[in-house]
């Protein structure tokens, strides 16, 4: 037990003579809202004591930094060995402009790089199909073969510089081409660091950028989990992403318990599909998480999710290794949550979920820039953005002690409540037969639905405020200026695609895209024939177009 019977019986004496006084003071005038609740609408008492956290066991259920279950960190010493990593996302244009942006960070103090792609690429399409145009370098780089992604890593220390790619259908694509430019460069794949996202389950649920059937998808990901674990051992082969879920819809709980349901199915998938024990790979998985408004609901929610991981790696999965037990994630604020009317505003959103984001532990930080609700990221806004990760870790003094917040009754009671609900989805879940049998089913999708509309209607009611929205409403316009790819970056693009069509072997790429289907029909993994099929400079949608003949194309059910 936490406290002693004689703190707890003091605590319930002095708890009524405050509950008395309260009485008095309500009886003069109401509380300002008739329900106190979170963004994902927890209720929240008026106050929190020693009762409300008082069968709790401090070894078990909290701890030291360092130590079983992790809720206080992964690092004995927090912060104060090293910061976060300073991980802006950037991604325009071609891969020279995404470059020069790369570059541009990293002279202002940036510690990680971020690649968000077009949406061609992250479909698997190249800028000359079709179905691509128009799109070319409008919400991240376009990259269609090997030649952009050299040009897209050119300067740039590949092994001394971590990369994360947010790429999900083609990702062993994509990071073929990573694998390939450092091998270009001289660098061996054991010195290259980064994550790819490659989380396929919550595309299915939430983001929708879909290619192949779920249970191919799911191959493909673990064809690059027992790639790295025996290749590339510094790389994170999938980010398991609960951001897209909650940028979706869904409440903190939800979040929780999809993106760590996701987490169980690919481990599960790994150990039956390719034989391999859960500790010869499960300390190179990472999440990916949002950090929404609701201040002290993401701490809590970023310390429940270590704790779950650490007892399903230990009690599920059996798991020797406490590499395993870590949950090592990124966080970024939540662009579900930025507005156009007035968005100065997003300034101080951002600041407020990044220092919650920090608060909870994260590893790893994109803060986002107060004109992305409205186009890609200005210099100057990505530079803000930026320095607010900074004033947090060298002004602010929350990066002096770890986990600061332990032990306080609101935050350990939140943080217990959010885990035994996300429990609660985690073994529904398992009573439908996993996440693949559930998506399938469309639960996960249809309570997120649910959990949006519900909020939407909060929203539209006043329960809930967002400023400069429902309330403080101003008429007086704030303008920004506005980033904006211009078209002839697609007929540039097309050219230099069609240059490097030209030069190429054609015989080679033929035989490289062979390879890979006869990857595909054995059920090996595909990726060192990608890597080959790249360095042939077969494009993205060549090698994706492969996949789509044997596996079959997927195409949303659309629930309602």
């Amino acid at each position: 037990m936490y406290f002693s019977k004689e703190v707890l019986e003091s605590s319930s004496r002095m708890r009524q003579k405050w509950e008395d006084e309260v009485k008095k003071v309500i009886a003069k005038g109401p509380d300002q809202k008739p329900r106190w609740s979170t963004v994902s609408d927890l209720e929240i008492k008026r106050l929190y004591g020693p009762e409300d956290i008082q069968h709790m066991d401090f070894e078990q259920d909290i701890g030291y930094p360092g130590q079983f279950p992790f809720i206080r960190g992964n690092q004995p010493t927090g912060y104060r060995g090293k910061y976060w990593t300073f991980r802006m996302f950037s991604g325009m244009g071609n891969a020279k402009t995404t470059n020069e942006r790369w570059h541009m960070l990293l002279r202002e103090g940036q510690t990680g790089l971020s690649t968000a792609f077009d949406f061609p690429t992250l479909m698997g399409y190249d800028t000359d199909s079709p179905k691509a145009r128009g799109e070319c370098g409008k919400c991240g780089v376009a990259i269609d073969t090997l030649d952009d992604f050299m040009q897209l890593v050119d300067g740039i220390p590949m092994d001394q510089v971590t990369t994360s790619m947010t790429i999900n259908p083609p990702a062993t694509v994509l990071w073929a081409m990573y694998c390939a430019a450092a091998e270009l460069k001289g660098i061996p794949l054991t010195k290259i660091g980064g994550t790819i996202q490659n989380d396929m389950l919550k595309e299915f649920i939430a983001q929708k950028t879909l290619m192949c059937p779920p249970d191919p998808s799911v191959k493909l990901v673990s064809d690059t989990v027992e790639f790295g674990a025996k290749h590339v051992p510094r790389w994170n082969t999938i980010s398991i992403s609960g951001y897209h879920i909650r940028e979706a819809g869904a409440t903190a709980v939800q979040e929780l318990a999809f993106t760590l349901r996701d987490g169980m199915e690919y481990v599960e998938d790994v150990i039956r599909r390719k034989g391999l024990h859960v500790d010869a790979f499960a300390p190179r998985l990472s999440f990916f998480f949002n950090s929404h408004s609701d201040f002290f609901e993401e701490i809590a929610k970023l310390r429940a999710a270590r704790r779950i991981w650490a007892k399903a790696m230990r009690d599920r999965y059996k798991s020797q290794d406490q590499r395993s037990w870590w949950m090592r994630f990124h966080t970024q604020t939540a662009g579900c949550s930025l507005t156009a009317q007035q968005p100065y505003n997003n300034v101080i959103r951002t600041a407020t979920q990044a220092l919650a984001a920090v608060l909870g532990g994260t590893q790893s930080l994109h803060t986002n820039s107060l004109d992305e609700v409205l186009c890609l990221p200005s210099d100057h806004a990505v530079q803000i953005a930026l320095r607010t990760q900074q004033i947090i870790a060298e002004e602010t003094g929350v990066a002096n002690t770890i986990d600061p917040l332990a032990g306080s009754y609101f935050v350990e009671s939140l943080t217990n409540e959010l885990e035994e609900k996300a429990w609660e989805y985690i073994h529904k879940i398992d009573d439908m037969g996993g996440m693949v049998a559930a998506i399938e089913k469309g639960y996960p999708q249809l309570e997120i639905a649910d959990a949006a509309y519900h909020f939407q209607k909060q929203i539209d009611a006043g329960e809930k405020i967002m400023v400069g929205i429902n309330k403080y409403v101003s008429a007086e316009p704030s303008p920004i200026p506005l980033v904006e790819i211009d078209d002839t970056v697609e007929i540039e693009q097309i050219k230099s695609l069609e240059a490097v069509r030209r030069k190429r072997d054609d015989k080679a790429v033929k035989r490289s895209l062979e390879d890979i289907k006869n990857a595909c029909k054995k059920g090996d993994n595909v990726m060192p024939h990608c890597i080959e099929a790249v360095k042939n400079f077969a494009s993205v949608q060549e090698i994706c177009d492969v996949y789509r003949e044997v596996y079959g194309e997927y195409r949303d059910p659309g629930l309602y």
